[in-house]
């Protein structure tokens, strides 16, 4: 029996995932219980990791590295766009969440 760490255990799932080569892939949350580096690895190298799929994810940093983003209110589409283009929309949705997630960064 192996044991590993709840991080190594993360890239080995991760891993097993894209080894089957899916048309799309979920990530319920990336980096759970990764290490800040590695963390900092799987989104430097999530659109290589992502190999060109179509992606979901609710964590905005994985969002940030995405060609084009679709933004989600009560199961209705009411932005799309890239990461920086979202982000200058002052008052939308993307830069609502995403600055409610940043602010534990920026303080």
């Amino acid at each position: 029996m192996v044991i590993t760490s709840g991080g190594e255990a993360r890239k080995l799932m991760m891993a097993r995932a894209l080894y089957k080569t899916p048309p799309s892939c979920c990530w319920t949350d990336p980096p759970e219980a990764l290490d800040p580096v590695s963390e900092y690895e799987v989104y430097r190298r999530f659109s290589h990791i992502s190999g060109g799929r179509t992606s979901v994810s609710h964590r905005l940093a994985s969002c940030r590295f995405c060609d084009e983003i679709l933004v989600f209110h009560e199961g209705q589409i009411v932005q799309h766009g890239a990461h920086e283009a979202l982000l200058a929309q002052e008052n939308g949705k993307y830069a609502e969440l995403w600055n409610a997630q940043a602010q534990y960064y920026t303080e």
